[in-house]
């Protein structure tokens, strides 16, 4: 099949967030199983001034409310796929992709709206008429809407797949600040009180709509989950359906990892110990092998779910415990993350930043891997966790829901899980967790085994793709 993907990020070029994983590995794993793919993305400031690619055709021109849009077409070979890269600088060649630090640009709904266009003008430009092109979020959700509407029959058999990764980032602009489709002839049909919502035009419009885990396509239908989108998605849920994402076992895999300051397997744990005096010692703590050591790194906001963490910090320090947070964010929880560290310097740590190395030393050092989200699609984290033998500490969201298994004294068992919404009911599961490590400590390294034989592989998510892209055609 001739698939394109049109996406805003693709790890290892450009990235922000997960949404670049599933860029890397979702078409990676689509060419190795013998299918046609090629990536349609914009060429960004820090894209330009990494490479110096040449243009794959003649500069092209899109017309709209007596504005002209020249643009270029330049182009890659990247692992054996063809990337074309929309070249607009008024709208690409600035320092962040989306936001200037972390105020969003004001035009996105332009720039974005002009890339979904751009993206079926570069097929054109290149005579490259796909099976499917599929869409990732808000940034290209206008597409489905465009192509669908489409005059002169080049995209006659084409089909589009829209991917939602995080439904809580939709996309709403005032349709006057979007010259690109404030007259389009159908427009009005999508205009709510003067703004569109692109997330709603993707989901109306696409072939087939897909999310990044079964169970979040199943709270996508409801009102609390879909953040407001429930009534849409009810409409299209014949077509709508959860796709597990895979997990980078090239990246991230304790055997090999060239970060560690010890490597080790399923067959030998011991090394892990080695890595956990390597965290204590990063983070100040003292070294300690026996007191168990929880890790969490993520973004900080309310979503990774610090509403719930924040308020028993006092009541998890009266326990003998060590813990370990990285990561930068909402700048209220990072003043109260350090206050409480600076309460608590043998026991706690804040490391306000990121590193890859960090990142992969909390994985391989801490015992259990917090992660109480509010809501998580489909959640990485946990699947590296589980790979390195660090028990995940989870609600029962999303991907979370669909990758953890709690079930404590089972033969089924890798993680722990709560469900409720509230402070108390995470400390109650983390008190839990705790009380598994000090007396069943047999039971503890059977499953820290059982998580490390989990896996969760980019093959099976293509295959299923692969299924959906077949139906939609």
């Amino acid at each position: 099949m001739k698939i394109v993907f049109a996406i805003s990020e693709v790890e290892e070029l450009v990235k922000t967030g997960g949404l670049a994983d599933v860029g890397k590995a979702l078409p990676l794993a689509l060419n190795k199983a013998g299918e046609d793919v090629a990536i349609v993305m914009p060429y960004y400031k820090e894209l330009a001034e990494t490479y110096n690619l040449s243009t794959a055709c003649d500069t092209q021109i899109l017309f709209c409310e007596g504005k002209v849009y020249h643009f270029d077409i330049r182009m890659m070979d990247w692992h054996s796929i063809n990337v074309y890269f929309v070249d607009y600088p008024d709208y690409f060649m600035r320092d962040g992709l989306y936001s200037n630090a972390y105020e969003a640009y004001a035009d996105n709904g332009e720039r974005f709206s002009f890339f979904s266009g751009a993206v079926l003008q570069t097929l054109k430009a290149l005579s490259l008429v796909p099976d499917v092109i599929h869409c990732h979020d808000w940034h290209t959700a206008v597409l489905p809407y465009l192509l669908s509407h489409d005059q002169g029959g080049f995209f006659e058999r084409t089909r589009s797949v829209f991917t939602i990764h995080n439904a809580a980032f939709q996309g709403v602009h005032q349709i006057q600040q979007i010259p690109f489709l404030r007259h389009h002839p159908n427009i009005q049909s999508q205009v709510h009180g003067g703004y569109i919502n692109m997330l709603q035009m993707g989901i109306e419009f696409a072939t087939k709509v897909t999310t990044v885990s079964p169970n979040y396509a199943q709270e996508l239908l409801t009102d609390l989950g879909s953040h407001g989108l429930h009534e849409r998605l009810v409409k299209r849920q014949a077509d709508l359906s959860g796709i597990l994402n895979g997990c980078d076992y090239t990246q991230w895999n304790p055997a090999t990892d060239s970060f560690l300051p010890a490597n080790y397997d399923a067959d030998n744990l011991h090394a892990k110990q080695t890595c956990k005096q390597g965290l204590q010692k990063k983070a100040g703590l003292p070294v300690n092998t026996t007191v168990p050591l929880i890790g969490m790194v993520c973004r900080l906001t309310d979503q990774k779910g610090f509403g719930y963490i924040l308020p028993i910090l006092d009541d998890l320090a009266k326990h003998n415990v060590q813990i370990v947070i990285v990561g930068t964010g909402d700048p209220k929880v990072c003043m109260d993350l350090d206050e409480f560290a600076q309460q608590h310097p043998n026991q706690f740590n804040f490391i306000n930043g990121f590193s890859t190395e960090y990142a992969h030393l909390v994985e391989a050092g801490a015992d259990f891997f917090l992660m109480p989200s509010q809501f998580e699609p489909c959640g990485l984290n946990q699947m590296y966790s589980l790979a390195y033998g660090t028990i995940p500490i989870v609600r029962a969201v999303g991907g979370l829901k669909d990758t953890v298994v709690d079930n404590t004294h089972s033969d089924a068992a890798t993680g722990f899980m709560f469900t409720s919404p509230t402070p108390e009911a995470l400390l109650t599961c983390i008190r839990r967790a705790l009380l598994f490590y000090y007396e069943h400590p047999n039971e503890f390294r059977a499953m820290q085994k059982r998580g490390m034989h989990t896996r969760f592989t980019w093959q099976a998510a293509a295959e299923q793709y692969l299924s959906l892209y077949q139906s939609a055609v």
